[in-house]
């Protein structure tokens, strides 16, 4: 494999983030959101309570390293906002994923079913 391949297949900053900051990313990817609203959203994923010192803390690192935009819809809401730098982490990732899962053609056809599924 070349280098630009190995480049290309890896995932990036995302290899960086816990799976928790992901998916905040993978919520984010939908539409700009306030916190409560990625809050009730990963609730429902984890179908578990989602405490604020845990959202909280991870929504500001992900600030911090330029993947999510912070803005403030009013003295006490901010809303999030995936950058372009968080759109390509979560296009490395699902990319990593894709070229692990995707074996034969098999597998391709499954995953375009999925995708087509979605559009």
């Amino acid at each position: 494999m070349s280098e630009a391949q190995a480049i290309t297949s890896s995932p990036g900053i995302a290899r960086e983030l816990t799976a928790f900051q992901q998916n905040i990313l993978v919520i984010l990817s939908e539409e700009p959101r306030y916190g409560l609203a990625i809050k009730r959203e990963l609730e429902e994923y984890y179908d578990d309570e989602v405490n604020h010192g845990r959202l909280y803390p991870n929504l500001d690192d992900l600030v911090e390293l330029g993947l999510v935009e912070k803005s403030e819809l009013d003295k006490r809401t901010n809303q999030y906002a995936l950058t372009e730098e968080g759109k390509q982490a979560v296009l490395d990732q699902l990319s990593w994923v894709f070229g692990k899962f995707v074996t034969d053609e098999s597998r391709a056809e499954e995953l375009r079913d999925l995708v087509a599924a979605h559009e």
